[in-house]
C-alpha cells in the first residue's frame, strides 16, 4: 500500500513540475501577443486560444499537485479548532460525501466529452483559429483522473491516521 501511495505522490510531483513549465509558455504568450498588438498594430488570431488551453492546463493539472500539498482553498473557521482526530474524520466524511462522488461525474463527463471530441474531430470555436478540442480535453480528463488518484492517496492516508493514531509515512 505505502508503494501504491508514493507512486501517486510522485505521479503528482513530477506532473506539478511539468505544468510549471506551462506557466512559463503562458507568460509567454501573452507577452508576444501585447508587443505584436501595442507595438506593431498586429494582433495574432490564435494566442486567445493558445492562452485559454494552457490556463486550462495549469488548473487542471495542477490540481493534484496542490491536493497533494493541501493548498486548496478550505473553509476552516471551525475546522482548525478540532483536534487531528476530529479534522481526520470530517476530512473522511467529506471525502466519501462529496469529494468522490464530483470527481467521479466531472472524469466520466470528462471521457465521454474526450470520446465525443476525437470521433467527431471537434474543434474550438473561440476564434477563427479553429484548433482542435480532442487534446485540451484529454488534458481535461487526465487532469480529473490524477486529481481522484491523489484524492484516493489521502484518502489512505486519513484513514491509516484514524485507525493507527499516527501519520501515514
Amino acid at each position: 500500500m505505502r508503494t501504491i501511495v508514493r507512486l501517486i505522490d510522485s505521479i503528482s510531483e513530477y506532473t506539478g513540475k511539468v505544468v510549471r513549465w506551462a506557466c512559463v509558455a503562458l507568460v509567454g504568450v501573452l507577452v508576444y501577443e501585447v508587443i505584436m498588438r501595442y507595438a506593431f498594430s498586429a494582433p495574432t488570431i490564435w494566442s486567445y486560444e493558445l492562452s485559454s488551453m494552457l490556463g486550462v492546463t495549469i488548473v487542471i493539472l495542477g490540481a493534484a499537485y496542490t491536493h497533494r500539498h493541501h493548498g486548496h482553498v478550505r473553509v476552516d473557521v471551525f475546522y482548525t479548532r478540532f483536534p487531528p482526530k476530529w479534522k481526520t474524520i470530517i476530512d473522511i466524511v467529506f471525502a466519501l460525501l462529496l469529494f468522490f462522488p464530483l470527481l467521479i461525474t466531472l472524469t466520466y463527463a470528462a471521457a465521454s466529452g474526450m470520446r465525443h471530441s476525437w470521433a467527431a474531430g471537434e474543434v474550438l470555436i473561440g476564434t477563427i483559429w479553429y484548433p482542435p478540442a480532442g487534446p485540451i480535453r484529454t488534458v481535461m480528463f487526465l487532469g480529473l483522473f490524477l486529481l481522484a488518484l491523489q484524492g484516493v492517496a489521502q484518502f489512505i492516508r486519513d484513514l491509516y491516521l484514524l485507525i493507527r493514531n499516527k501519520p501515514y509515512d
